[in-house]
């Protein structure tokens, strides 16, 4: 039987290939990608922005005023509510309204929609409309214009655990789940009451909304969510049996 030669090449191969894999949240990893950013809302209380993902009010929520409405290309039919980013103006493009060596890191609350105002939010475009504050942050004021802008994704801090906001009527449930840590963005999520004693998969509904037909009233609520990143954890009795909707729990569990 013969001794096939060694070969670096195939070494780098396989090296390449894991590190593809395995690389960072969402396949960005730590990677500085080019993007442009404007802003929006200027004339608007800034915890307000949460549109397209359903956050009643951003601050609450857990995200604070540094928040962003993403392009389509990032945006991925909501599954980006959550997200968090880290962006720098690009001062080698554009010195005159880019301030230098200045960050911002922003949560995804909204949907920066097509448009035809130079189609900066058009696919396959990878586009950030800030709000005023964290616009602020990097770019000089007075620019009403477009910046150019790097950014990567980064692990997302919060303060407390992961809140679940229940909504809906009678039969038809809907949870918003927000202040979410780790990556931010929720791919899976279940639900798991007193009575049941299973886990019953909920559907994304909108945002950061996800729905269940199930008749779930004067029972305790469990949730188990899985994000982006692949992250798993089960929050237990995080809703006691007298809940109506409307309210807010925390939980004590967070991701990291």
């Amino acid at each position: 039987m013969g001794i096939y030669p060694f070969s670096w090449a195939f070494v780098w191969c396989v090296f390449w290939f894991l590190f593809t894999i395995l690389e960072g949240i969402n396949g960005q990893g730590n990677r500085w990608l080019n993007a442009h950013a404007t802003f929006y809302g200027a004339d608007q209380n800034p915890t307000t922005l949460g549109g397209a993902c359903g956050y009643d009010n951003t601050f609450h929520a857990g995200f604070g005023v540094h928040t962003a409405a993403v392009s389509g290309a990032l945006f991925r039919g909501g599954e980006a509510c959550g997200a968090c980013y880290q962006l720098m103006c690009n001062y080698k493009q554009d010195p005159k309204w880019c301030l230098r060596r200045r960050y911002v890191t922003v949560t995804a609350t909204n949907f920066c929609p097509h448009n035809n105002n130079g189609g900066w939010c058009n696919p396959p475009r990878h586009h950030f409309d800030l709000s005023s504050p964290a616009f602020l942050r990097i770019a000089r004021q007075g620019n009403e214009g477009i910046v150019p802008v790097i950014y990567r994704r980064v692990t997302c801090k919060r303060r407390g655990g992961v809140r679940f906001t229940l909504k809906g009527q009678g039969n038809f449930n809907m949870v918003m789940i927000a202040n979410v840590g780790g990556s931010g963005d929720v791919r899976s999520a279940w639900i798991r009451s007193s009575r049941t004693r299973r886990w019953v998969a909920l559907h994304r509904n909108w945002g950061a909304n996800w729905q269940s037909s199930i008749d779930l009233r004067g029972q305790t609520l469990s949730f188990k969510l899985t994000l982006v990143d692949g992250k798993t954890l089960a929050f237990f009795n995080v809703v006691p049996s007298t809940w109506t909707f409307g309210q807010t729990f925390s939980s004590t569990n967070q991701f990291y």
